[in-house]
């Protein structure tokens, strides 16, 4: 069993590939043959079974055996395990973001530039 840091790098490496990504979005429907995964994609049947092997090992599809057939179907926890890393900066940077718009916010504020230091002094004029 790989180390939940492991587990994250391989979500992220399965993650980084567009057909990969594609593959999933497909299986959010329900699970699907290799042949209907490659069906949309312009690339071969054992191409769509490498890439369906990075996302087994990333633990985000699984396979079980129906008769003959061997349906893929989508895996929640690594997605959710990811998800929760990346809250973590989100949560960061919304302070951040709320630190910089009160920054501004301030900034912007006009200056009362009318103090006694800067008023001209009717009488000398």
């Amino acid at each position: 069993m790989p180390s939940p840091s492991e587990q994250l790098d391989a979500t992220f490496i399965a993650l980084a590939d567009p057909t990969r990504r594609a593959i999933l979005v497909r299986l959010m429907q329900g699970e699907a043959s290799v042949n209907e995964l490659a069906a949309p994609f312009e690339i071969s049947q054992p191409a769509i079974s490498k890439h369906l092997k990075i996302l087994e090992r990333a633990g985000l599809v699984s396979r079980s055996t129906a008769g003959t057939r061997r349906p893929v179907r989508i895996e929640a926890a690594p997605m959710k395990q990811a998800v929760d890393w990346l809250e973590t900066y989100r949560t960061f940077w919304e302070t951040s973001y709320g630190r910089l718009d009160a920054l501004l916010a301030e900034l912007q504020t006009p200056v009362n530039t009318d103090t006694p230091r800067n008023r001209k002094d009717d009488s000398n004029a």
